[in-house]
């Protein structure tokens, strides 16, 4: 009886611990809306296997970093200037605009030789960087 309570006791610390870890959570319509514009269903160059490939694997870190929601890389940064989690959610246009002025903007606003988003998506990178280099960034 008594290992049964202690093993009750040490799985509902164990779920409590687990609920309180957050991990980044992409806005699903975000999200969708980016790989609706950048992330090809039939590739046809090597740089948009790429993408695909480094999206799949990035998940919700193609704009966040680390475990936290209100952790962001450069990318995820400059789309929150633009969108609101909340009230654009369901403006598929505006979505779209941020996408296309997010693009446009260097991908180091401290570097003006550095390379666009837009550029680093064309070479089928990750717009905020290598999702291993943001996981460590922690």
């Amino acid at each position: 009886m008594k290992k049964v309570c202690l093993l009750a006791l040490v799985g509902l610390a164990a779920g409590i611990l687990l609920a309180r870890i957050e991990s980044a959570h992409a806005v699903p319509p975000f999200k969708k809306e980016f790989e609706t514009k950048y992330v090809k269903k039939s590739p046809s160059s090597p740089a948009e296997e790429a993408l695909v490939v480094a999206v799949k694997k990035a998940k919700c870190n193609v704009c966040h970093k680390g475990k936290k929601k209100k952790d962001r890389n450069a990318y995820g940064d400059a789309l929150a200037e633009l969108l609101d989690k909340k009230a654009d959610a369901k403006n598929t246009a505006k979505i779209q605009e941020a996408l296309e002025k997010v693009s446009a903007m260097q991908s180091n606003p401290d570097d003006p030789n550095s390379p666009t988003f837009g550029d680093l998506l064309k070479e089928g990178k990750l717009p905020g960087g290598d999702e291993d280099a943001q996981a460590s960034a922690d």
